[in-house]
């Protein structure tokens, strides 16, 4: 979690600057600056990198660095920039259960959870690190930015790593809602399993982000079920056996039942790069229905960390998705 920077702050508690830090790892003592942050934020270019170096970049000490410094293990690079206008999005964290060792959040749908190029003030861990100040908090598993429901947050190191250990074994039981596009066959109470092996796109000019099935991919297993039939819509059950990025997603896309709302997986590559330029039009919500995609973490069961009793711990169809349904 990051640490409040009360220097950095306006009258309204809203940052001035924001910083990013990075600490230089053993295996890349000795190569150039802009070599390393290459590294450390691929998405940069060149030209972005030598500007950031020239303007934002404080190394050890303070001192300014060149691109062709080298930097050495254990140095601090500090990139200081002033902070920019950020899309609103709600701010308001449901708590489900607390204790000493562990809080269950109720993650509100268009709230991302780590900040990004575009968000550093709206994001969940500095929610947290407002309402929990001074806490070593650990978000020990993710969230779409879109996706609302049950998110699982470790207080303190230990309990962190536990239950960290218990997300990546696929220990922790997840159910998600989704409301699809389209009614699927499947008879009801029957578990259907799309078993469809994802890794992302290679193909030239789509969407980097897209995955979709591939014959050399990790195999991937989404159990699904339907829990409410609509007209042209429906309310569908989804247990992740495996846990691909955007699994639910795409797999349901694969299926041929997207999920409403789905800029990646529903529609077309255009209408996600449309978006990107232009935001959410009027044209653009005809086509998605819902300005978010319908995707809601209802439940998760785990360990808890220190006593080893299984909890579960639910969250309710959001009141947007409700209202869709009718």
């Amino acid at each position: 979690m990051p640490e409040p920077m009360d220097e950095f702050l306006d009258e309204d508690g809203r940052p001035r600057l924001v910083e990013r830090r990075f600490v230089v790892e053993e295996s890349f003592a000795g190569h150039r600056l802009d070599h390393y942050l290459k590294r450390k934020i691929p998405r940069l270019s060149r030209t972005r990198l030598q500007e950031i170096i020239r303007t934002q970049l404080l190394g050890p000490a303070g001192r300014r660095m060149k691109a062709s410094s080298s930097v050495q293990f254990g140095d601090e690079i500090v990139i200081r920039r002033p902070a920019r206008a950020e899309p609103s999005c709600p701010r308001d964290v449901g708590v489900i259960y607390r204790d000493e060792h562990m809080l269950v959040i109720d993650k509100p749908a268009g709230l991302p959870v780590h900040a990004s190029a575009k968000f550093y003030f709206n994001t969940l861990t500095r929610v947290l690190s407002e309402k929990f100040p001074g806490e070593p908090l650990q978000i020990a598993h993710r969230l779409d930015r879109e996706t609302s429901g049950v998110l699982v947050v470790a207080r303190g190191k230990e309990a962190g790593s536990r239950l960290k250990t218990a997300f990546a074994r696929k220990q922790a039981k997840k159910t998600y809602l989704a409301v699809v596009r389209g009614v699927p066959p499947w008879p009801d109470g029957e578990v259907h399993e799309i078993a469809v092996p994802l890794g992302l796109t290679d193909v030239p000019g789509a969407l980097d982000v897209r995955m979709v099935e591939r014959a050399d991919a990790p195999p991937a297993l989404t159990r699904v079920s339907i829990a409410v039939r609509r007209e042209r819509h429906a309310l569908v059950r989804c247990q992740p056996v495996t846990g691909r990025q955007h699994q639910i997603r795409a797999h349901l896309a694969a299926a041929g039942f997207p999920i409403v709302g789905d800029k990646i997986y529903g529609h077309d590559d255009e209408l996600f790069r449309a978006y990107c330029a232009n935001g959410l039009t009027d044209e653009l919500l005809a086509r998605l229905e819902l300005p978010r995609h319908a995707l809601h973490a209802a439940s998760i069961e785990i360990a808890h960390p220190a006593s080893g009793q299984t909890m579960r711990f639910e969250s309710a169809l959001p009141p947007d998705l409700v209202d869709f349904l009718g």
